[in-house]
């Protein structure tokens, strides 16, 4: 479900700043004026740095939202704590930002958004902004249209009018939080576990908000651009922890996954504007530096590890996908999306426990050699992710893991010399991978009109039947990762001309051909 980012809407503030305690009587109540822009209250309006983003609704949610506030139904209290001139917000952050978004007209792509994406803002973003809007004009009208009601009655539509009646003294309901900072961070945490529980690789980013992977996973998620977890780092720190968390993001999430699918062209990491994205990131993070769920990483104070961390993930998809020299340019419609061109996290995390097997034992030039019938194994089984999912679940431990022992499974097999029409048989003799179904067929619903899965499954399969592959290891080439061979090397006195010009990976070409 397509989700709408108000993450500028309320800024972000270090929870551990104190300035002091209030002396004034806390409001029992807020009303939609005391969120314009030239209000005593929105300018002091804080979410805590560790808050998750708030970028959980869907366009229809936000509009049934605001309409029922408009409408006077019963909405839960706002919970809120004060710290010096700063207020912030406990609990309510999604309730808060998507009125804010209606009184501003920014549904992440207004003047606020604008500034705080450093006018860096993704298509998807855009086009699920303007979508937002076009439902609100047509459902409640927009902030402008009831003000406007308000002053001219006459001339404005009588449900506006009504509703411009009702916001005149319509208000939410105010909780305070008493204590310290160590009490509202405590609240926030139960609070946001009992009504809706935070996943649990949210929490825990949450709570290592300050530790290198999860400052490196917030810095790649929005490409360096957002909310600055690394604020606090030295200026050239900052700019460099920036401009390695857009190449990153780029390797990772460009081209932008738009369904239904009609090109091989695909993001390696899926869709990056997705609440799975961050989740992703971490895990993807964690493998690349050897941070298990036992680590106790440290606080990083100077911004020194969240460097290094970003660096060796960065090295890792330099293998994977791009054209450094060193990339084997694996296809994503091999390993990481379904028949139906389904996105399988699992399967990208496997493929990284498996690269990083690779590397250490310094088979990367094997790979080539059996790369063909490896690729055409997990294209004809293409379930296989999922059936690892269903059976030990997803995640580091789950069947991430296990797929990536799969994958070294088969890969020591057709090194060994087995022929590729064998390895289903081999594979349920071994205990871990007997349960894999090896049924090439991929059943869809069937519906009366083809459904958004069936139209990409028709295009993969077409697409599949004669993809461009590498020259020297006849394995697919992704569009990411060509590298264009001389034939004839130029050393040996070949030319640049077409007739000795051949597609390979850049790994292909720069290492296995010399």
């Amino acid at each position: 479900m397509v989700k709408v980012n108000l993450d500028a809407l309320i800024q972000r503030e270090d929870f551990e700043v104190i300035e002091g305690s209030a002396t004034s009587q806390f409001g029992a109540t807020l009303q939609i004026r005391d969120l314009e822009k030239n209000s005593f209250f929105f300018p002091v309006i804080r979410k805590p740095d560790f808050q998750r983003e708030t970028a959980d609704w869907s366009p229809e949610r936000i509009v049934d939202f605001i309409k029922s506030f408009i409408d006077g139904d019963l909405i839960p209290a706002i919970i809120l704590w004060q710290a010096g001139s700063n207020i912030f917000v406990i609990d309510g952050a999604h309730r808060l930002s998507a009125l804010i978004a209606w009184v501003h007209d920014d549904y992440g792509d207004g003047k606020i958004s604008k500034l705080f994406f450093d006018l860096k803002i993704s298509d998807e973003q855009l086009t699920t902004a303007e979508k937002t809007r076009v439902l609100v004009k047509k459902v409640i009208g927009t902030y402008r249209d009831i003000q406007h009601a308000i002053q001219y009655p006459d001339k404005s539509e009588r449900m506006h009018v009504e509703r411009a009646k009702r916001l005149s003294y319509l208000a939410l309901q105010l909780q305070w939080v008493q204590g310290n900072a160590e009490k509202a961070e405590e609240s926030f945490f139960k609070i946001n576990q009992h009504a809706a529980p935070i996943d649990k690789t949210e929490l825990r980013i949450l709570k290592a908000r300050k530790k290198p992977n999860a400052i490196s996973a917030r810095a790649i998620l929005r490409s360096g651009k957002g909310h600055k977890y690394w604020s606090k780092f030295d200026d050239e720190t900052r700019e460099y922890i920036e401009e390695l968390a857009t190449e990153i993001d780029d390797l990772l999430f460009i081209p932008r996954l738009r369904t239904p699918i009609k090109t091989l062209d695909l993001p390696i990491a899926g869709k990056g504007y997705s609440s799975n994205a961050l989740p992703l990131l971490l895990d993807f993070i964690n493998i690349v530096n050897d941070v298990s769920s036992g680590s106790r990483l440290k606080e990083d104070k100077n911004g020194k590890e969240t460097v290094s961390f970003l660096q060796k993930t960065k090295t890792i998809l330099n293998l994977m996908t791009g054209t450094s020299p060193s990339s084997l340019g694996i296809h994503p419609i091999v390993f990481f999306y379904s028949a139906a061109g389904r996105y399988q996290p699992t399967a990208f995390l496997a493929m990284v426990f498996f690269l990083k097997e690779l590397v250490d034992r310094n088979d990367m030039k094997n790979f080539i050699k059996i790369r063909k019938n490896f690729e055409d194994h997990f294209l004809i089984y293409k379930s296989i992710p999922n059936q690892m999912n269903v059976k030990l679940g997803s995640g580091m431990k789950g069947g991430s893991k296990r797929l990536a022992e799969y994958y070294s499974f088969i890969f020591n097999s057709l090194s060994s010399g087995e022929k590729i029409e064998s390895l289903p048989a081999i594979s349920k003799r071994n205990a871990k991978f007997s349960f894999i179904n090896f049924d090439p067929q991929f059943l869809l619903t069937e519906r009366d009109s083809f459904s958004e899965k069936v139209k990409s499954a028709a295009f993969i399969k077409e697409a599949l039947e004669n993809p461009i592959r590498c020259k020297i290891c006849n394995g697919m080439i992704h569009t990411k990762s060509i590298s264009i061979d001389h034939i004839n090397r130029k050393r040996s006195g070949g030319k640049g001309i077409l007739e000795n010009a051949q597609l390979t990976h850049p790994f292909c070409n720069s290492t296995i051909k010399n």
